[in-house]
């Protein structure tokens, strides 16, 4: 088979997926992504070409601002499409195109490669109620917010007219999407490699700026995001510690995240939200005891999962994070928000506990009681590490579907007609 994957963060979502069919010597396997990304993937994998395009403009001044996104996802799709003509003009045409579609780069690529299979990975469609966007009442939406959300979709849709076949990774996630697409959208998770996260000791956990160390046994609160914002509830979060914190003395706690904004709205006046909800608890948190440990390396993400007595994952409805499945392959105990694509893998009582996405006190409630009789929890940690080796693992459940999907897709392509004409391919390469 001859295969395409286009993610402008390569390798992304396909991660393990691209390295397992580039294994077989019988494939050839090509990623595309971002020039700047793509720096960093080199050495990803021997047998995975992998090609870059520069980092395409965004939108002009001029444009409407519901469109910005929108246009540009059309320079990055170019972007895209003129590295797909070069394969072509080097004999290169793919069997199955793996391609994200949410930054535009997907768009082309049918008109590039009529006879290819499109497989695309849908993560998210935007919708201007009943999902993220008016969730929290302190970040209240507009009607213009609303409006500009319904315009991001305009990219998904057009390439989702080309695709042949399409993943989410959770029944949740899919349900987002219009009802006429859905029975063309398979529910197959990334996979999680529960060989690797999984429960261990930790013997010694350099906390930051000398101070001190941690080990498995010692009371440790854990909190991760990509960065610590409202869509991932670090506000609820922020003001549940004090009264943790006064009610557990021993109590150390370790927070992964960055202070970027992946989703929502940035705070005014240039601050990050750790420095708004420092501030906004002043005294009552103990900073000695409450460790920021920023964005860290995968081991050290995973040292900081076993050392957990209390994990707590929150979020508005929107993506489930790939960590809230790690934490629970690493049988962390698990404190959840009650939200709708939480609940799709946590059941209160079974394999963690949920809670009222807003109601800090009820969050620092569950923690303390949690952290005071944690020999309740270990059936629910238990029943959360198999529940992920049973739904998520990624050598016997996700990869063998996912790739066994590919190979049907790649099976059912057809005669390589329909080709754009050289001079249209340079017309089109060099368009703005």
């Amino acid at each position: 088979m001859r295969l395409l994957f286009v993610h402008q963060n390569f390798p992304g979502q396909y991660r393990h997926l691209a390295p397992a069919l580039a294994s077989s010597p019988e494939n050839e396997v090509i990623g595309i992504g971002e020039e700047a990304n793509i720096r960093r993937a080199q050495g990803f994998h021997p047998r995975v070409r992998l090609l870059a395009y520069p980092q395409p403009h965004g939108a002009s001044a001029q444009t409407h601002h519901y469109l910005h996104s929108t246009e540009a996802a059309v320079r990055r799709g170019q972007a895209v499409v003129r590295l797909a003509l070069a394969l072509r003009a080097q004999g290169f045409v793919p069997d199955v195109i793996c391609a994200h579609p949410g930054w535009g780069e997907a768009l082309f690529l049918k008109d590039a490669f009529p006879s290819a299979r499109l497989l695309l990975y849908l993560e998210f469609f935007y919708r201007g109620s009943g999902s993220d966007m008016g969730f929290d009442a302190e970040f209240p939406a507009s009607l213009d917010d609303q409006c500009r959300a319904r315009m991001r979709n305009a990219t998904q849709l057009i390439s989702l007219d080309a695709a042949d076949a399409c993943i989410s990774p959770t029944h949740w996630q899919r349900d987002q999407y219009p009802a006429a697409f859905r029975e063309r959208i398979q529910v197959i998770h990334d996979g999680v490699q529960t060989h690797l996260v999984c429960p261990a000791p930790v013997d010694e956990f350099l906390l930051p700026d000398g101070r001190g160390t941690l080990r498995s046994g010692d009371e440790v609160i854990t909190y991760v995001a990509r960065n610590l914002e409202p869509y991932r509830g670090f506000h609820t979060f922020m003001r549940a510690l004090p009264a943790v914190l006064a009610a557990r003395p021993k109590a150390q706690v370790l927070i992964v995240g960055g202070d970027e904004v992946s989703y929502g709205r940035r705070p005014a006046n240039g601050e990050c939200y750790r420095e708004i909800y420092l501030r906004e608890a002043g005294d009552a948190i103990d900073t000695r005891r409450v460790h920021f440990l920023g964005k860290v390396p995968y081991r050290v993400f995973l040292d900081v999962l076993r050392l957990s007595c209390a994990h707590v994952y929150l979020t508005y409805p929107f993506v489930l994070s790939w960590s809230l499945l790690e934490a629970m392959a690493c049988a962390c105990p698990l404190i959840a928000s009650n939200t709708a694509p939480v609940r799709e893998v946590v059941q209160s009582g079974r394999n963690g506990l949920l809670v009222d996405f807003f109601s800090p006190a009820a969050l620092a409630e569950r923690l303390v009681s949690v952290l005071d009789k944690p020999q309740q929890m270990q059936p629910l940690r238990a029943q959360a590490r198999r529940d992920i080796e049973e739904r998520f693992d990624l050598e016997r459940i996700a990869l063998p579907r996912l790739i066994c999907l590919v190979k049907e897709l790649a099976s059912a392509t057809g005669n390589r007609t329909g080709v754009v004409p050289a001079s249209e391919a340079i017309d089109l390469a060099h368009g703005e």
